[in-house]
Protein backbone atom coordinates (compact mmCIF):
# COMPACT_ATOMS: atom_id res chain seq x y z
CA UNK A 1 0.00 0.00 0.00
CA UNK A 2 1.46 3.12 -0.96
CA UNK A 3 0.97 6.39 0.31
CA UNK A 4 1.66 9.94 -1.59
CA UNK A 5 5.85 10.84 -1.02
CA UNK A 6 6.92 7.99 -2.78
CA UNK A 7 4.39 5.98 -4.97
CA UNK A 8 7.25 5.26 -7.53
CA UNK A 9 9.34 3.34 -5.24
CA UNK A 10 6.10 1.01 -3.99
CA UNK A 11 5.37 0.19 -7.16
CA UNK A 12 8.98 -0.82 -7.95
CA UNK A 13 9.19 -2.66 -4.53
CA UNK A 14 5.47 -4.09 -5.83
CA UNK A 15 7.02 -5.34 -9.02
CA UNK A 16 10.04 -6.87 -7.66
CA UNK A 17 7.88 -8.76 -5.33
CA UNK A 18 5.84 -9.92 -8.24
CA UNK A 19 2.59 -8.03 -6.42
CA UNK A 20 0.66 -4.76 -7.08
CA UNK A 21 0.12 -2.18 -5.02
CA UNK A 22 -3.13 -2.01 -3.38
CA UNK A 23 -5.72 0.10 -4.61
CA UNK A 24 -6.25 3.10 -2.32
CA UNK A 25 -6.61 6.46 -2.00
CA UNK A 26 -4.97 9.18 -0.42
CA UNK A 27 -6.46 12.33 -0.78
CA UNK A 28 -6.65 15.84 1.15
CA UNK A 29 -9.80 17.40 1.73
CA UNK A 30 -10.03 21.34 1.23
CA UNK A 31 -9.10 22.28 4.65
CA UNK A 32 -6.08 20.04 4.50
CA UNK A 33 -7.24 16.99 6.39
CA UNK A 34 -6.24 13.91 5.09
CA UNK A 35 -8.62 10.99 4.14
CA UNK A 36 -7.63 7.50 2.80
CA UNK A 37 -10.33 5.08 1.17
CA UNK A 38 -8.66 1.54 0.74
CA UNK A 39 -10.54 0.23 -2.24
CA UNK A 40 -10.44 -3.76 -1.26
CA UNK A 41 -10.37 -5.94 1.78
CA UNK A 42 -6.85 -5.93 3.81
CA UNK A 43 -8.98 -8.59 6.06
CA UNK A 44 -6.40 -11.05 7.77
CA UNK A 45 -3.20 -10.42 5.25
CA UNK A 46 -0.13 -8.70 5.84
CA UNK A 47 -0.04 -4.96 4.92
CA UNK A 48 3.35 -3.33 4.24
CA UNK A 49 3.02 0.44 4.35
CA UNK A 50 5.06 2.19 1.92
CA UNK A 51 5.82 5.71 2.76
CA UNK A 52 8.95 8.26 3.10
CA UNK A 53 8.36 10.85 5.81
CA UNK A 54 9.77 13.81 3.34
CA UNK A 55 8.75 16.96 2.80
CA UNK A 56 6.04 18.10 3.22
CA UNK A 57 6.88 16.41 6.09
CA UNK A 58 3.73 17.15 8.45
CA UNK A 59 1.42 15.86 5.26
CA UNK A 60 3.58 13.07 4.47
CA UNK A 61 3.52 11.60 8.44
CA UNK A 62 0.05 12.40 8.58
CA UNK A 63 -0.50 10.58 5.60
CA UNK A 64 1.66 7.47 6.81
CA UNK A 65 -0.34 7.58 10.77
CA UNK A 66 -3.99 7.61 8.59
CA UNK A 67 -3.22 4.90 6.76
CA UNK A 68 -2.20 2.56 9.30
CA UNK A 69 -5.19 3.27 11.09
CA UNK A 70 -7.46 2.61 8.13
CA UNK A 71 -5.68 -0.82 7.74
CA UNK A 72 -6.04 -1.59 11.53
CA UNK A 73 -9.65 -0.91 11.59
CA UNK A 74 -10.19 -2.71 8.03
CA UNK A 75 -8.89 -6.00 10.33
CA UNK A 76 -5.70 -5.87 8.59
CA UNK A 77 -3.62 -9.01 9.96
CA UNK A 78 0.05 -7.54 10.63
CA UNK A 79 0.68 -3.51 9.62
CA UNK A 80 4.30 -3.15 8.66
CA UNK A 81 5.06 0.71 8.51
CA UNK A 82 7.79 0.58 5.43
CA UNK A 83 9.75 4.04 6.03
CA UNK A 84 12.51 4.54 3.38
CA UNK A 85 13.03 8.08 5.15
CA UNK A 86 12.21 8.95 8.51
CA UNK A 87 11.56 12.71 9.29
CA UNK A 88 12.38 14.29 12.62
CA UNK A 89 15.40 11.84 12.48
CA UNK A 90 18.19 14.18 13.55
CA UNK A 91 15.96 15.23 16.75
CA UNK A 92 17.44 11.99 18.68
CA UNK A 93 18.94 13.86 21.91
CA UNK A 94 18.23 17.20 24.05
CA UNK A 95 21.39 19.07 23.22
CA UNK A 96 20.21 22.33 25.12
CA UNK A 97 17.61 21.92 28.45
CA UNK A 98 14.22 22.52 26.75
CA UNK A 99 14.77 20.61 23.77
CA UNK A 100 12.20 18.16 22.46
CA UNK A 101 13.19 14.73 20.72
CA UNK A 102 11.05 14.41 18.39
CA UNK A 103 12.35 10.96 16.94
CA UNK A 104 10.69 9.47 19.94
CA UNK A 105 7.67 11.89 19.91
CA UNK A 106 6.99 10.61 16.00
CA UNK A 107 8.05 6.78 17.22
CA UNK A 108 5.68 7.10 19.37
CA UNK A 109 2.65 8.38 16.68
CA UNK A 110 3.94 5.26 14.44
CA UNK A 111 3.17 2.73 17.76
CA UNK A 112 -0.17 4.25 18.31
CA UNK A 113 -1.39 4.49 14.90
CA UNK A 114 -1.76 1.00 14.73
CA UNK A 115 1.88 -0.46 13.54
CA UNK A 116 3.15 -3.40 14.35
CA UNK A 117 6.33 -3.37 12.86
CA UNK A 118 8.58 -1.20 11.33
CA UNK A 119 11.42 -1.18 7.91
CA UNK A 120 13.30 1.69 8.03
CA UNK A 121 16.42 2.52 5.67
CA UNK A 122 19.84 4.25 7.66
CA UNK A 123 18.02 5.92 10.41
CA UNK A 124 20.02 9.01 11.55
CA UNK A 125 21.28 6.92 14.80
CA UNK A 126 21.17 3.43 15.63
CA UNK A 127 19.81 4.77 18.90
CA UNK A 128 16.43 5.91 17.49
CA UNK A 129 15.39 2.03 16.94
CA UNK A 130 15.29 1.47 20.22
CA UNK A 131 12.48 4.33 20.62
CA UNK A 132 9.85 2.28 19.06
CA UNK A 133 8.17 -0.22 21.57
CA UNK A 134 7.37 -2.26 18.52
CA UNK A 135 9.93 -4.64 16.33
CA UNK A 136 12.13 -2.86 13.93
CA UNK A 137 14.65 -3.40 11.07
CA UNK A 138 16.89 -0.29 10.03
CA UNK A 139 18.19 -1.67 6.51
CA UNK A 140 21.46 -1.05 6.25
CA UNK A 141 22.51 0.55 2.46
CA UNK A 142 26.44 0.98 3.11
CA UNK A 143 26.58 -2.72 1.60
CA UNK A 144 24.75 -2.11 -1.27
CA UNK A 145 26.65 1.29 -1.99
CA UNK A 146 30.02 -0.50 -1.01
CA UNK A 147 29.08 -2.70 -3.91
CA UNK A 148 28.35 -0.26 -6.60
CA UNK A 149 31.30 1.82 -5.73
CA UNK A 150 33.97 -1.51 -5.94
CA UNK A 151 32.46 -1.47 -9.92
CA UNK A 152 33.90 2.10 -10.08
CA UNK A 153 37.30 0.91 -9.58
CA UNK A 154 38.55 4.09 -7.92
CA UNK A 155 41.80 1.62 -6.85
CA UNK A 156 43.65 1.29 -3.73
CA UNK A 157 44.81 4.98 -3.62
CA UNK A 158 41.22 6.09 -2.67
CA UNK A 159 39.91 6.62 0.26
CA UNK A 160 36.75 6.74 2.56
CA UNK A 161 36.01 10.56 4.13
CA UNK A 162 33.79 11.22 7.31
CA UNK A 163 32.44 14.44 6.96
CA UNK A 164 32.21 15.18 10.84
CA UNK A 165 33.24 12.83 14.06
CA UNK A 166 29.17 11.73 13.93
CA UNK A 167 29.49 10.29 11.01
CA UNK A 168 32.89 8.19 11.85
CA UNK A 169 30.96 4.58 11.95
CA UNK A 170 29.14 4.77 8.97
CA UNK A 171 32.03 6.00 6.81
CA UNK A 172 34.48 3.40 8.54
CA UNK A 173 31.67 0.48 7.49
CA UNK A 174 31.80 1.69 4.04
CA UNK A 175 35.69 1.67 4.16
CA UNK A 176 36.27 -1.54 5.60
CA UNK A 177 33.76 -2.96 2.71
CA UNK A 178 35.76 -1.90 0.10
CA UNK A 179 39.56 -2.18 1.61
CA UNK A 180 40.41 1.67 2.31
CA UNK A 181 41.84 3.91 4.47
CA UNK A 182 39.53 6.34 6.71
CA UNK A 183 40.03 9.86 6.66
CA UNK A 184 37.99 12.27 8.81
CA UNK A 185 36.81 15.76 8.23
CA UNK A 186 36.96 17.69 11.91
CA UNK A 187 35.16 21.40 11.82
CA UNK A 188 34.81 23.62 15.34
CA UNK A 189 30.84 23.35 15.76
CA UNK A 190 28.78 26.33 14.34
CA UNK A 191 31.63 27.84 12.45
CA UNK A 192 31.21 28.99 8.89
CA UNK A 193 35.54 29.82 8.68
CA UNK A 194 37.52 27.25 6.12
CA UNK A 195 40.62 28.06 8.34
CA UNK A 196 38.39 25.76 10.99
CA UNK A 197 38.57 22.44 8.99
CA UNK A 198 41.06 20.11 9.16
CA UNK A 199 41.48 16.98 7.31
CA UNK A 200 43.09 14.28 9.52
CA UNK A 201 44.46 11.34 7.31
CA UNK A 202 45.98 11.12 3.79
CA UNK A 203 43.87 12.48 1.32
CA UNK A 204 46.68 14.04 -1.43
CA UNK A 205 46.47 12.25 -4.94
CA UNK A 206 43.96 10.06 -3.96
CA UNK A 207 40.25 9.34 -5.05
CA UNK A 208 37.98 11.52 -1.78
CA UNK A 209 34.70 9.33 -1.00
CA UNK A 210 32.70 11.21 1.39
CA UNK A 211 29.81 9.23 3.12
CA UNK A 212 27.09 10.43 4.69
CA UNK A 213 23.21 9.65 5.46
CA UNK A 214 21.67 12.82 4.51
CA UNK A 215 22.70 15.77 2.43
CA UNK A 216 20.12 18.67 3.22
CA UNK A 217 20.92 22.14 2.86
CA UNK A 218 24.59 20.89 1.38
CA UNK A 219 26.86 22.98 3.05
CA UNK A 220 28.17 19.95 5.38
CA UNK A 221 29.37 18.10 2.18
CA UNK A 222 30.34 21.14 -0.08
CA UNK A 223 32.65 22.54 2.68
CA UNK A 224 33.91 18.63 3.11
CA UNK A 225 34.85 18.76 -1.16
CA UNK A 226 36.84 22.30 -0.69
CA UNK A 227 38.24 21.13 2.27
CA UNK A 228 39.27 17.99 0.46
CA UNK A 229 40.52 19.74 -2.63
CA UNK A 230 42.25 22.41 -1.01
CA UNK A 231 44.27 19.33 0.64
CA UNK A 232 45.20 17.70 -2.15
CA UNK A 233 42.91 14.94 -3.32
CA UNK A 234 42.58 13.71 -6.88
CA UNK A 235 38.83 13.77 -6.91
CA UNK A 236 35.79 13.80 -4.53
CA UNK A 237 32.46 11.95 -4.36
CA UNK A 238 29.91 12.47 -2.31
CA UNK A 239 27.52 9.66 -1.38
CA UNK A 240 24.36 9.80 0.88
CA UNK A 241 21.27 8.03 1.09
CA UNK A 242 18.70 10.53 1.49
CA UNK A 243 18.75 13.54 -0.67
CA UNK A 244 16.73 15.60 0.81
CA UNK A 245 18.14 18.52 -0.63
CA UNK A 246 16.17 21.60 0.67
CA UNK A 247 17.26 25.57 0.18
CA UNK A 248 20.01 26.25 -1.69
CA UNK A 249 21.27 23.02 -1.56
CA UNK A 250 20.93 21.92 -5.65
CA UNK A 251 23.18 25.26 -5.88
CA UNK A 252 25.37 24.29 -3.69
CA UNK A 253 25.73 21.19 -4.98
CA UNK A 254 26.75 22.65 -8.44
CA UNK A 255 29.20 25.17 -7.32
CA UNK A 256 31.11 22.32 -5.52
CA UNK A 257 33.78 20.46 -6.73
CA UNK A 258 32.27 17.20 -6.87
CA UNK A 259 33.08 14.82 -9.60
CA UNK A 260 29.54 12.94 -8.63
CA UNK A 261 26.92 12.78 -6.33
CA UNK A 262 25.47 9.10 -5.18
CA UNK A 263 22.08 8.96 -3.49
CA UNK A 264 19.36 6.79 -3.29
CA UNK A 265 15.52 7.26 -3.97
CA UNK A 266 14.32 6.83 -0.42
CA UNK A 267 12.72 10.73 -1.18
CA UNK A 268 12.14 11.38 -4.86
CA UNK A 269 13.97 13.79 -6.77
CA UNK A 270 12.00 16.54 -8.90
CA UNK A 271 13.59 17.36 -12.31
CA UNK A 272 15.04 20.56 -11.19
CA UNK A 273 16.89 18.63 -8.45
CA UNK A 274 18.75 16.25 -10.66
CA UNK A 275 22.00 16.84 -12.41
CA UNK A 276 24.44 15.68 -14.93
CA UNK A 277 26.85 14.48 -11.83
CA UNK A 278 23.59 12.89 -9.69
CA UNK A 279 23.66 9.08 -9.72
CA UNK A 280 20.71 7.41 -7.95
CA UNK A 281 20.47 3.95 -6.65
CA UNK A 282 17.22 1.97 -5.68
CA UNK A 283 16.46 0.97 -2.26
CA UNK A 284 13.57 -1.41 -3.68
CA UNK A 285 16.24 -4.42 -3.46
CA UNK A 286 16.77 -4.33 -0.07
CA UNK A 287 13.62 -3.78 0.91
CA UNK A 288 12.06 -6.25 -0.94
CA UNK A 289 14.74 -8.31 0.88
CA UNK A 290 13.61 -7.49 4.12
CA UNK A 291 9.98 -7.67 3.38
CA UNK A 292 10.23 -11.53 2.21
CA UNK A 293 12.09 -12.18 5.23
CA UNK A 294 9.41 -10.14 7.67
CA UNK A 295 6.63 -11.87 5.62
CA UNK A 296 8.05 -15.44 5.77
CA UNK A 297 9.22 -15.36 9.34
CA UNK A 298 12.59 -14.92 8.43
CA UNK A 299 13.14 -17.19 5.94
CA UNK A 300 12.93 -15.77 1.89
CA UNK A 301 10.83 -16.91 -0.86
CA UNK A 302 11.36 -17.50 -4.18
CA UNK A 303 11.30 -14.17 -5.62
CA UNK A 304 15.03 -13.31 -7.12
CA UNK A 305 16.47 -9.98 -6.18
CA UNK A 306 18.40 -7.96 -8.39
CA UNK A 307 21.13 -5.46 -6.94
CA UNK A 308 20.28 -1.92 -7.26
CA UNK A 309 21.14 -0.31 -10.42
CA UNK A 310 21.98 3.41 -11.04
CA UNK A 311 18.88 6.04 -12.46
CA UNK A 312 20.15 9.35 -13.32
Amino acid sequence: MSGNSNPALAAEIAGLLGMRTIRAEVKAFADGEIGVDICESVRGIDIFVVQSTCAPINDTLMELLIMIDACKRASAGRIIAVIPYLGYSRRDAKTRARDPITAKLVSNLIARAGADRVLAVDFHSKQIQGFFDIPVDNINFVPSMASFLALKEYGPDAVVVSPDMAGTTRARDLASRLGLPLAIIDKRPGSRNKDDILVIGEVEGRTAIIMDDIIDTGHRVCSSAQALEEAGALQVIACCTHPVLSGPAVTRLRAAPLKEVIVTNTIPLTENKRDGRLTVLSVAPIICEAILKVHGDGTEGPVTISMPTPRI
